[in-house]
């Protein structure tokens, strides 16, 4: 398994795929077992199949593997830790390391116990991540040896006093590698669990912080055996099949959903340090996967990389995740010729979910009438100018009508109230306004996912766009993510991200797009390309050509401090270009032009 493969795989016999029908049952009959035994953890589900099967690989990196009876005790190990350094029930541990085997044990052990584990981020620094910590208020942080000039940075800021224990480096004052090598790893004691089930707190995962500062959602047992074994049945997953993971495990799906699937169906996780679009496919056939989990724009970065000699000869079967555009659906999957997808929607912290079993093209799920009950989703009309809801005059909101655009929304409650949970934020103001009262009916609550969606006729759910990337311009509403769709579509664009920009003297915001772009790149010709994309309205009136566009570690555009720079020339350095309202085609947007429009001497 650590040698390249030369040959050329040779491509299992497609199998009758599984009816949608079959693919749903099996999901709700992996997960309803869950409240029939609320003392089972996620790490119980590990320990079973240990039992069964201890030499099966669970875990494997380039340079490390646990099997089932490796990680079982490597989960013993860090339970038996947190007891010892005094962590109770409901105390928090910050977890500051990056994708690695270690890392899924620890929370799975730390959370046996009773800890919480906070997931923080490891690209933050300074100010950003002492929010993030102070937010946890752990009693000890676990970093990384690497990581130590990361959580300097934040001290100055940190309102927070914890122990710190370094992880990789027996030499250190604290380590944990020591400390763990001195204690148990057989099967914890019944007075060792310490009373922890389903309802309590696992984890704190943040939101990805693409507006303002992240938020440390709150994560139940519950809702972690939710997301294992659900994916494992919608997946098919089974100890023969290998996962492969290049998500940071910091955040929800690539750190819970991706390998909780695989572990709770007894299969095997090869964990990547991190995606790389030019070893993706060579690792994929070196590590024999036959799932892979994706997120936001990595399916496009593979579509815009050059041509692999490893791209078709794999023996995946699925590529499971969420954010893969309409607009490159086929050609993704049909350049790498990837049998099934299964897109996906779901929030860290939201209340229902949607998926596309059926693999239809563009869409990001719909809810079968059996499991209405389950994920009771809605979407209602909004302000275009203010993002409230509107109301009637009894005041409840208005549904949206078929194929209109609007928030959706997730009846709180438990399935049997016909409901699903909303376990909230650390902060209950935070958590308070995510929840939309008195919708439907006096007394009711819902969940906003700050999510615009549309319903097609077929009852499929078609994603829009975030609601603060909405913007309007000459009186209509524009979707940034359409208009990135066809930016970049254009040849020579790598990567643009698009928002809106206020104009002295005009209604709403002017849409501007960032791109990345290589040498077939030719600006005299993208605006015929996008007057056949996009109505006129949904133009972008100003093209910034940026050397790298920033983003969070799941592919989400960050475009706050693009936004706040707006298009002043003097203010830009990187190359700007205004759509000429005569003429219709890009031109230089230099001082002179930029005072014009400012002045209304221009009007666009």
């Amino acid at each position: 398994m650590n040698g390249m493969t030369t040959g050329v795989i040779e491509q299992p016999k497609a199998a009758r795929a599984p009816s949608a029908s079959r693919i749903w049952l099996k999901a709700i009959e992996l997960t309803a077992r869950i409240e029939t035994l609320p003392g089972r953890l996620f790490a119980d589900v590990v320990d079973d199949w240990a039992q069964r099967q201890p030499d099966r690989i669970a875990l494997v990196m380039d340079d490390a593997m646990l099997d089932y009876d490796g990680l079982s005790k490597r989960i013993s190990r860090y339970a038996r830790w947190a007891r010892s350094v005094g962590v109770a029930k409901g105390d928090t541990v910050a977890l500051i390391m990056p994708n690695g085997i270690d890392y899924v044990a620890a929370w799975l052990g730390i959370s046996r116990v009773g800890g919480v584990v906070a997931l923080i981020n490891i690209k933050l620094i300074g100010q950003s991540l002492a929010h993030c910590l102070d937010v946890a208020k752990p009693l000890h942080i676990i970093v990384a040896h690497d990581l130590m000039a990361t959580l300097e940075s934040a001290k100055p800021h940190l309102k927070t006093e914890a122990k710190i224990w370094t992880h990789g480096d027996a030499r250190s004052e604290r380590a944990i590698d020591v400390a763990l090598a001195a204690l148990d790893d057989g099967p914890l004691l019944a007075e060792e669990h310490g009373g922890v089930t389903i309802d309590d707190r696992a984890l704190l995962i943040y939101t990805s912080g693409t507006t303002g500062l992240p938020k440390a959602a709150s994560i139940s047992h519950r809702r972690i055996l939710n997301w294992g074994f659900w994916f494992a049945g919608l997946t098919g997953a089974s100890p023969q099949d290998r996962l492969y993971d290049c998500l940071p495990l910091f955040h929800s799906v690539g750190g819970i959903v991706a390998p909780c699937s695989m572990l709770a169906a007894g299969g095997s996780v090869v964990i990547a340090e991190k995606f790389s679009a030019s070893n993706f496919w060579s690792d994929i056939v070196r590590h024999d996967c036959t799932l892979f989990q994706y997120i936001g724009e990595l399916c496009r970065y593979l579509l815009k990389a050059p041509p692999s000699e490893y791209e078709n000869r794999h023996r995946l079967r699925l590529a499971c995740g969420n954010g893969l555009r309409g607009d490159i659906w086929e050609d993704f999957q049909g350049r790498f010729a990837i049998p099934r997808i299964l897109e996906f929607y779901a929030a860290t912290e939201g209340n229902f979910s949607l998926f596309n079993v059926e693999g239809q093209v563009g869409a990001i799920g719909r809810i079968p009438p059996l499991l209405a009950h389950r994920f009771p989703a809605s979407l209602v009309k909004l302000d275009p100018d203010s993002g409230a809801p509107l109301r009637n005059e009894g005041g409840f909101c208005l549904a949206s009508a078929r194929g209109e655009a609007g928030e959706a929304i997730g009846r709180i409650g438990t399935a049997d109230q016909g409901g699903g949970r909303f376990e909230g934020y650390t902060d209950a103001g935070e958590t308070e306004k995510k929840i939309l009262r008195d919708v439907f009916a006096k007394g009711d609550a819902w969940f906003r996912t700050g999510d615009l969606m549309r319903l097609d006729d077929k009852g499929f759910f078609h994603f829009v766009d975030r609601i603060g990337d909405t913007f309007r311009w000459k009186g209509e509403n524009v979707a940034t993510s359409e208009v990135n769709d066809a930016v970049r579509d254009f040849t020579g664009v790598v990567d643009a991200t698009t928002y809106g920009v206020s104009i002295p003297g005009t209604d709403g915001r002017a849409g501007m797009s960032a791109i990345v772009v290589n040498e077939g790149f030719d600006v005299t010709a993208l605006s015929a390309h996008l007057a056949q994309r996009l109505p006129a309205y949904a133009r972008p009136v100003f093209i910034r050509i940026s050397r790298e566009l920033d983003a969070t570690e799941t592919f989400k555009q960050k475009k706050g401090e693009l936004a706040r720079e707006g298009f002043d020339p003097s203010a830009i350095s990187d190359p700007l270009f205004m759509l000429e309202p005569k003429s219709g085609a890009y031109v230089a947007l230099d001082g002179k032009a930029y005072a014009a429009i400012s002045e209304g001497a221009i009007r666009l």
